[in-house]
């Protein structure tokens, strides 16, 4: 079996702003849907990741997920030059300044077209349905936009991802190379001034599928 091969429940979980709420899912699947507080809580301030927040994002992740695979994930990531994109990992600071959640885009590809890939996506157990994740995702993403990345797709559920502006990646004609339920790939378009390219994605080798 890949390592930490992804499954994706249509069943809602506790808090799509810890990430990926239940412990079978893979590090590919992405947030869950439940009531968004955003408006009513704190205004999260964003940033890029720093070499000094490492460790923080990996103890924030771990205890997000509930085990070190996805925290492991990013340290993998982050050593893999093909895989990484300077600028595309995030955090959203609490207001004591330490770090209640973490967002990271990596390169990926649909066939042999460049592309890029949400996860994952982490919120502080005791900091979930506030918005940092909400306020993360936002931020990374239009740091991607800057940065020029024309596609962004995101394995998650279908209930959650679209206040973004993800929709289906079938309708791109994308598919996933491993068993998923369709609707739970979803595409975002960053720069329309190009066709996107419709194939199959391929994630960086630390996903391990």
């Amino acid at each position: 079996m890949p390592r930490a091969a992804p499954s994706a429940s249509p069943s809602p979980g506790p808090g799509a702003d810890r990430g990926s709420s239940d412990a079978s899912a893979g590090p590919l699947v992405q947030g869950l849907p439940t009531t968004d507080h955003s408006a009513h809580s704190t205004a999260w301030r964003t940033r890029q990741e720093t070499p000094a927040d490492a460790a923080e994002v990996h103890a924030v992740t771990a205890a997000a997920f509930g085990r070190a695979e996805e925290a492991d994930l990013v340290d993998a990531l982050r050593a893999d030059p093909g895989a990484w994109l300077p600028g595309l990992s995030y955090v959203a600071e609490a207001p004591d300044g330490t770090i209640a959640a973490y967002a990271l885009i990596t390169r990926c590809h649909v066939d042999d077209v460049p592309a890029a890939a949400l996860a994952p996506v982490a919120v502080r157990p005791d900091l979930h349905r506030l918005g940092a994740g909400s306020a993360v995702v936002r931020a990374v993403l239009e740091a991607a936009r800057a940065r020029g990345e024309g596609l962004v797709l995101v394995l998650g559920h279908p209930g959650y991802y679209p206040r973004f502006g993800f929709g289906p990646a079938s309708d791109h004609g994308i598919r996933a190379g491993f068993d998923v339920p369709s609707e739970h790939l979803m595409a975002l378009v960053l720069d329309g001034s190009s066709p996107v390219a419709p194939g199959t994605i391929r994630y960086p080798a630390a996903f391990g599928v």
